[in-house]
C-alpha cells in the first residue's frame, strides 16, 4: 500500500493540532492532580525533593501518636498525684480531729497537800490560790502573813525540779529553783517546758499534767558532778508540792478516747485508697506512680542523632510516703502509730505535711516534663506543616494559570482545526482542473 502523501500545508497545521492537543493532555493532568511535577520526568531536581520532604513529614507525623500517648501517660500520673494530695489532706484532717479531742490518757501529777489555807488567805487578805501562787518554792514550811509569803517546803539543796516524758527518747527539762524562787514561777516554768503543764486550783493544791500521752515523771532534786548527774531529794519534798514522793516509777493514766478509737479505721481506710489510686494512676500499659519508665521519642533520627525524652516514675505508696498505719494502742510500734498517743499525733501530723511537700515535688517535676513534652508536640506539628507546604510548592500547578493555559491551547485547538479545514481545501481545488 503506498503511503499517503499530505501536503505541506496539511502536514503543519496537522503537526501543530497535534502538538496543541498533547499540550491540553499535560494541562488537563495538572489540573486534575494539582501538581505541576507530577514524575522525576517533569523535574527531578523538585519531584525528589519533594518526595523526601514529605517523606519525612510522614515520619514525624508517625511520631506524633506516640508524643500524645506519652502527654497522656505523664498526665494520668499528674491527675493521680492530685487526687492522692486530696486524700493526704484528709488524712490530715482525721489527725487534727483526733488532735481537737482531748486524750483520756494524759498522765496527771495532782497534788494533795494545799499550799495555801483559809487561814492564811484571811491573813492576807487575798484567795487561796493568790497565797498558794505567792509563796517561796524553797524553805521550811511556813504560814503566809502579811509581811511575809511563806514557804512551799523544798530544801534548800534541792535547786532543781525535773520533768521526764517517757516517750520512745526520753525527754527531760530542768527548772532551777532558787531562794526567791515562788510557786507561780514554777508553774510558768513547767508550761514552758513543752512536755507538761502545771496549775494552782482554788483550793491551793499544785498539779501537773502531761502534754502527751506518754507516762511522766516529776521529781525535786539537784544537779552537781562531773559529768552532772541529778540526784532525786527526799520523799518528804515532793510530797509537800506534788504528793507523789520520790517518784521512782513514772507515772501513768489509763483510758481512751472513744472519738480517738472511731477515727482509727477511717485513717486506714483512707490510708489504703493512697496505694489502690496510685495503682489505677496508668495509661496505655505505663503507670509512673507504679515506678514505670516512660520513653518519647521526638524525631525520626537514629543512632547518636536520635532525640528522646525519658520520664522515670516513683514507686508511690502509703509507706513511701512515710505515712503510717493508725492503731489504737498507747505505745509506739514501729511503722504504725497511736491514735491515743499526742506525741505520736504529733509525729503524724509532721509525717504528713512532709508527705503533701513530696507530692508536691513530684508534681513539679511531672509538670516541667509535660511541659516539654507538649512544646515539642506543638513544634512537631508546626514542622511538618512546614515540610508539607514546602513539598506542595515544589510541584503544585498553579490553578488559575493552569487554566488560563487550557483556554488558550483551546482556542489555538479551534484554529489549528480551521487552519488544517482551509488547507483541505487548498487542495480539493486542485481536483477542479479535473472537473
Amino acid at each position: 500500500m503506498a503511503n499517503t502523501i499530505l501536503s505541506s500545508g496539511v502536514r503543519n497545521n496537522l503537526l501543530t493540532l497535534q502538538q496543541t492537543t498533547a499540550q491540553q493532555s499535560v494541562i488537563q493532568n495538572r489540573l486534575a492532580t494539582g501538581k505541576k511535577v507530577n514524575s522525576a520526568i517533569d523535574n527531578p531536581v523538585n519531584y525528589f525533593t519533594s518526595f523526601n520532604l514529605n517523606d519525612r513529614g510522614e515520619q514525624l507525623t508517625g511520631l506524633l501518636d506516640g508524643i500524645s500517648n506519652g502527654i497522656q501517660t505523664i498526665t494520668a500520673a499528674s491527675k493521680g498525684i492530685d487526687s492522692i494530695t486530696k486524700l493526704v489532706s484528709s488524712l490530715q484532717s482525721t489527725v487534727k480531729q483526733a488532735q481537737n479531742e482531748a486524750a483520756a490518757n494524759r498522765p496527771t501529777v495532782a497534788g494533795t497537800l494545799a499550799l495555801g489555807k483559809a487561814s492564811e488567805a484571811t491573813a492576807t487578805n487575798s484567795t487561796i490560790r493568790d497565797v498558794a501562787l505567792s509563796k517561796l518554792v524553797q524553805g521550811a514550811v511556813s504560814d503566809a502573813t502579811a509581811a511575809l509569803p511563806g514557804n512551799a517546803g523544798l530544801a534548800a539543796g534541792s535547786t532543781t525540779i525535773r520533768l521526764t516524758s517517757a516517750s520512745p527518747t526520753p525527754v527531760t527539762y530542768d527548772i532551777t529553783i532558787g531562794a526567791t524562787t515562788t510557786v507561780r514561777d514554777l508553774v510558768e516554768n513547767i508550761n514552758k517546758s513543752g512536755i507538761a503543764t502545771a496549775s494552782v486550783g482554788n483550793d491551793g493544791k499544785l498539779s501537773v499534767i502531761g502534754t502527751g500521752s506518754d507516762a511522766l515523771s516529776v521529781q525535786a532534786g539537784a544537779i552537781a558532778g562531773a559529768p552532772p548527774v541529778f540526784t532525786a531529794g527526799a520523799a518528804t519534798e515532793n510530797e509537800l508540792l506534788f504528793g507523789t514522793g520520790t517518784v521512782t516509777t513514772a507515772v501513768t493514766k489509763a483510758g481512751s478516747s472513744a472519738t480517738r478509737t472511731s477515727l482509727v479505721q477511717q485513717f486506714n481506710d483512707l490510708r489504703d485508697q493512697i496505694d489502690a489510686l496510685a495503682k489505677d494512676a496508668s495509661f496505655n500499659g505505663i503507670n509512673l506512680l507504679g515506678g514505670d519508665r516512660l520513653s518519647i521519642t521526638l524525631n525520626e533520627k537514629t543512632g547518636s542523632n536520635k532525640n528522646k525524652i525519658d520520664v522515670q516514675g516513683d514507686m508511690l505508696t502509703a509507706e513511701s510516703l512515710g505515712i503510717g498505719k493508725a492503731n489504737n494502742l498507747k505505745v509506739s510500734i514501729a511503722g504504725e502509730f497511736s491514735l491515743q498517743n499526742d506525741n505520736d499525733l504529733n509525729k503524724a501530723a509532721d509525717a504528713l505535711t512532709n508527705a503533701i511537700s513530696s507530692l508536691r515535688a513530684t508534681s513539679s517535676s511531672l509538670g516541667s516534663k509535660l511541659a516539654v513534652v507538649q512544646t515539642r508536640q506543638d513544634f512537631t506539628k508546626e514542622l511538618v506543616n512546614t515540610l508539607t507546604i514546602g513539598a506542595d510548592k515544589l510541584v503544585a500547578a498553579d490553578p488559575n494559570e493552569e487554566g488560563a493555559s487550557l483556554l488558550a491551547l483551546n482556542t489555538r485547538q479551534q484554529l489549528s482545526q480551521t487552519a488544517l479545514s482551509l488547507a483541505n481545501q487548498a487542495d480539493q481545488g486542485v481536483l477542479r482542473l479535473f472537473g
